[in-house]
């Protein structure tokens, strides 16, 4: 049998989508399983930090983290991003471009932070933590550090080798439970919480700089570094807009209000995020790799993005209605009776989380997959106008009122417009792609609403359980939905 030119290149594209969707399912069975063990240590040692240490420390520690995040970001100059989604030609080409970007990371680390020690003061000033400036320099030697452990992790996300992550990741999370933790107990300070984010970037560095196929040489291409920047630049930028994103509205509290609401405020986020991370980190680089490899077939593009969020809305719809419905418990769980105040901004962070998961939050891998980080600038400029002004004048009304306001500042999605006019990816389908889930979500608590919420463990359980038990039953007598679940088991046990 002699196949024409149009029938072998047909079977070739097959076979390549064959061979990439077997790599998405190992990689995102690594992922998850890195999540989940990440989950099951995680909230332990939030629970202990949290009992053992004032939230005054842990807004210390936002403060400087604040600080290196934003030099982190001109150390990376996005070349990580680049050689994800790059297309090189051989090996050698793809090397050699991790050479120049390793090289230029770790200079401009050490540069860096050269800066951040002799201007420690003045940067403690300006961030409104004057009495902060030996833990700003100190925590700046996580600078260099990142720049080791960065380059070689951009080369195990393209390459979907999410088992070599899963093991340093493992590695990573132990830290705070055996390092932290007795600090903690021994300084009783933010010292505690400094040092434990040191000894995890160390960690990460060493481990992922000895297990890679790559190692750094001497070569170096000012050539190379000025194609890479061409691309990087408008990344890096886009990480700028990102971290002002993430960051402007802690700057605001920072200055106005006390460390102790600060430290609310940002362990709220925190408590969240380690949440919901059990699915974003598990698909949010998967996804990223898998857009970028099919960057240049539009349909399948656009097919596997619904793919990811329709998986994604089944798991993060309901867990965001949980956060809300239980947010006295949980909070009591993870934190503590001492961050009660903080259960009320828990609960909104994580029911309008949800939903800008689903609808938001993958946009930004949509545009750098198709290489326009322009368009991921553009959004987070855009939500910065609706963010700062807002923040601003509410920071000085009460709490709750704050919490509120910037809660629902999230669901102010302008990437839904930009996504619409940069891939025909409408809300409207993504709603109907997800439609299921929230209407399950809903009907899972309507029925749970009915029951009186009280103080007791053991209700509080028994409510979750019925919950869950509502959600899984709704969810699976949809015939797509049951399809899309049990395909995904069975993946995952290949």
């Amino acid at each position: 049998m002699v196949l024409d030119s149009s029938n072998l290149k047909l079977a070739t594209f097959n076979n390549m989508g064959e061979e990439l969707n077997k790599k998405i399912v190992t990689a995102t069975k690594w992922s998850s399983v890195t999540e989940i063990a990440a989950k099951l240590v995680a909230p332990v040692t939030t629970m202990l930090l949290a009992r053992i240490l004032t939230p005054d420390a842990f807004g210390v520690l936002v403060t400087v983290m604040m600080v290196i995040s934003f030099a982190e970001i001109f150390t990376d100059a996005g070349f990580q991003k680049f050689l994800i989604q790059h297309e090189f030609e051989s090996d050698e080409e793809l090397y050699q471009s991790t050479n120049v970007a390793f090289w230029t990371n770790l200079v401009f680390s050490l540069l860096i932070w050269g800066l951040i020690i002799i201007f420690s003061q003045p940067i403690a000033n300006l961030v409104g933590s004057p009495n902060e400036s030996t833990e700003i320099a100190v925590a700046g030697c996580c600078i260099p550090l990142a720049a080791f452990s960065s380059i070689q992790m951009a080369l195990y996300k393209r390459g979907f080798d999410f088992k070599t992550l899963f093991y340093v990741r493992i590695v990573g999370v132990l830290i705070p439970l055996f390092v932290t933790v007795p600090l903690a107990l021994y300084f009783r300070n933010c010292w505690a919480l400094i040092l434990g984010v040191i000894a995890q970037n160390f960690s990460n560095a060493l481990l992922l700089t000895l297990k890679s196929p790559w190692k750094p040489n001497r070569f170096y291409s000012f050539a190379k570094l000025k194609e890479m920047f061409s691309f990087s630049m408008w990344s890096m930028i886009e990480s700028v807009s990102i971290w002002l994103t993430s960051y402007v509205d802690l700057f605001i509290v920072g200055r106005m209000l006390s460390p102790h609401y600060l430290g609310l405020y940002r362990t709220s986020i925190t408590a969240v995020g380690q949440i919901n991370s059990l699915v974003t980190s598990a698909t949010t680089p998967i996804l990223y790799s898998s857009l970028s490899r099919l960057q240049n077939d539009p349909e399948e593009f656009k097919s596997m993005f619904f793919k990811f969020q329709k998986l994604v809305g089944m798991l993060v719809i309901p867990l965001g209605m949980i956060i809300y419905l239980f947010r006295d418990f949980i909070t009591a769980i993870l934190l503590g009776p001492q961050w009660a105040e903080a259960a009320y901004f828990i609960g909104l962070w994580g029911l309008t989380g949800a939903l800008t998961i689903v609808f938001s939050h993958y946009s930004s891998e949509v545009f750098r997959a198709l290489g326009k980080p322009k368009l991921s600038v553009l959004v987070q400029v855009l939500h910065i106008l609706f963010l700062a002004p807002i923040v601003w004048h509410y920071v000085t009304d009460d709490y709750d009122t704050l919490c509120f306001a910037r809660a629902l500042v999230r669901l102010i999605m302008v990437s839904v417009v930009v996504l619409y006019y940069c891939t025909n990816i409408s809300l409207w389908e993504m709603v109907k792609n997800v439609f299921h889930s929230l209407l399950v979500t809903l009907t899972s608590a309507f029925i749970i609403s009915i029951f009186p919420f009280t103080d007791s463990y053991f209700l509080n359980i028994a409510y979750l359980l019925l919950f869950l038990t509502v959600y899984i039953l709704g969810i699976l007598a949809f015939p797509e939905e049951r399809k899309l679940f049990i395909d995904f088991c069975k993946r995952l046990k290949k």
